[in-house]
């Protein structure tokens, strides 16, 4: 079994920063691509950042320059950096990754999901 485990997420007032973290565990080969994805009220889940195994990085035009993804291969850990967060930034925020097993497998893996709350 794979988990995903998010932490990091919170109440912030606009212009603060937060830093998502999201921590992979369980039967684990190697992770591929890593993300954070996010939904807010009555809107569809949307792609806010990426990086592959080599730290290519991808980010939705609205987060560029004031998000950041990172990861540590050896923690099996992705981040995300928020800073000058604005209240459209409100979501819930989602980790996901490719994951191959030890049996050459590729799955993608969900995190629970953190809330973000950006007051004005």
């Amino acid at each position: 079994q794979v988990q995903l485990v998010e932490s990091g997420g919170g109440l912030v007032q606009a212009g603060g920063s937060l830093r998502l973290s999201c921590a992979a565990s369980g039967s684990i080969f190697k992770i591929n691509n890593m993300g954070w994805y996010r939904r807010a009220p009555g809107k569809q889940r949307e792609l806010v950042a990426t990086i592959t195994s080599g730290g290519s990085t991808n980010y939705v035009d609205s987060v560029k320059g004031r998000f950041t993804i990172s990861r540590d291969n050896a923690k099996i850990t992705v981040y995300l950096q928020m800073n000058s967060l604005k209240p459209e930034d409100t979501a819930v925020y989602y980790c996901a990754a490719d994951i191959i097993n030890y049996y050459n497998i590729v799955s993608d893996y969900w995190g629970q999901g953190t809330q973000v709350t950006v007051s004005s």
